[in-house]
């Protein structure tokens, strides 16, 4: 029994290698100018080899990493726990409140020796991008200051209402906002294609997807050859 997520199999092709990020933030972090601004990324916090990638570059750009919010440190933590990463050597992170606020105030004084990776991807509001979006910190932004987002918004009417919302209040600063430096972590119709070519399950039942999603993986599983149950 092969059970499967279905959120991309409507999508007709591959879902593209996280290699494609990496050439993307390359573009913008070692061509790009960028020596007397802040730089602050926001992604999932639980992209944990994506974080990983971010925290090689700053070392290449020579800037200190710091990783803020709550949900990137149990993630991290728990990911350097079973052996997947060692962050903790390379990068602070920090997670409370008051901890947040005594970094930002630092980096405020020497914005261009850190590179900031943040919890905000979606917009929400008590993230510590949208926080500082609302000056609730000591850091304020400056014009030319960048903010790369990696990541998709999730396609609900409350992240995209919050997204817009950050959006606004950073385009206001006159902030350089770079969107959607990000590949999908889900299978596509061509991936789900070959899974199923190589496991040769007996049975399949799609999933995580709504009924257009999930009526789509059923179709291209009668393509392949099976029966409706």
């Amino acid at each position: 029994l092969l059970i499967s997520d279905s959120t991309r199999v409507d999508v007709e092709q591959r879902t593209f290698s996280e290699s494609l990020v990496r050439e993307m933030f390359k573009d913008i972090l070692l061509w790009g100018e960028h020596e007397e601004n802040a730089i602050i990324i926001t992604t999932f916090a639980s992209h944990v080899a994506r974080i990983n990638m971010l925290v090689n570059f700053a070392e290449e750009i020579e800037r200190r990493p710091i990783i803020l919010g709550r949900s990137m440190r149990n993630y991290l933590s728990a990911a350097e726990r079973i052996g997947l990463i060692e962050l903790s050597r390379r990068a602070k992170i920090f997670s409370f409140k008051s901890q947040i606020a005594r970094i930002l105030k630092a980096i405020e004084k020497d914005r261009d020796g850190y590179m900031i990776i943040c919890t905000g991807a979606q917009g929400e509001p008590n993230s510590v991008l949208s926080r500082i979006a609302k000056d609730e910190h000591k850091f304020k932004f400056k014009p030319e200051d960048q903010v790369i987002f990696s990541s998709t918004v999730i396609p609900t009417n409350v992240n995209i209402a919050n997204r817009q919302l950050l959006e606004r209040l950073l385009k206001a600063k006159h902030v350089r906002i770079f969107d959607s430096i990000h590949v999908s972590g889900h299978a596509s119709r061509e991936d789900m294609r070959d899974m199923l070519r190589m496991l040769k399950p007996k049975h399949f039942i799609p999933t995580h997807g709504g009924i257009q999603k999930l009526a789509s993986a059923v179709e291209l599983a009668r393509d392949m050859g099976y029966e409706s149950g």
